[in-house]
């Protein structure tokens, strides 16, 4: 998806604006258990469905924290937070994520995302400060909110750093 007329040169004008809000994303069981496996994280709340249902104050397995956290960048790139006059998108790093509710397997999640701030930088790159909520299908509490950084690259260097000078 692309956000109507945001781009690298008019990332200013989005500063505190909604980016959007993603479609949703159903964590499973698979999806949970296939995180486990790539991280090595394989504890009972997550991988055991009949411990977890037994002994789980969830009732059930939950997805990892991580999981969800790294959930944020698909949905950011459904989103349309990277220009579409990017060259690339990169993780850049995160200031705030508080873990506020578990997402018990099944469930499913979403995305919302506002552009905070931004800080261009020299050959054509541009952090972007992006508030995060992984909002819980029927759930009040998100599973976690997040001020994530993106780094941006333009394509062609000139273009940013025209758009500098004039402003």
């Amino acid at each position: 998806m692309s956000i109507n007329e945001y781009s690298m040169a008019t990332l200013d004008g989005f500063v505190g604006r909604e980016l959007g809000v993603s479609d949703w994303v159903v964590v499973d069981q698979a999806r949970i258990d296939a995180f486990a496996d790539c991280t090595g994280d394989k504890q009972w709340i997550h991988v055991d469905v009949e411990r977890a249902s037994r002994e789980s104050p969830y009732g059930g397995t939950i997805a990892h924290g991580y999981l969800t956290l790294s959930l944020l960048a698909a949905l950011g790139i459904e989103i349309g937070m990277i220009p579409a006059d990017a060259a690339a998108g990169l993780n850049y790093g995160l200031d705030k994520v508080r873990f506020v509710a578990p997402v018990k397997a099944g469930s499913r999640v979403r995305g919302r995302m506002v552009l905070l701030e931004i800080e261009r930088k020299s050959g054509g790159r541009v952090i972007l400060k992006v508030a995060n909520e992984l909002q819980i299908e029927g759930e009040d509490k998100p599973a976690l909110i997040a001020e994530t950084l993106v780094m941006v690259i333009a394509r062609e260097v000139g273009t940013v750093e025209k758009t500098e000078a004039a402003a």
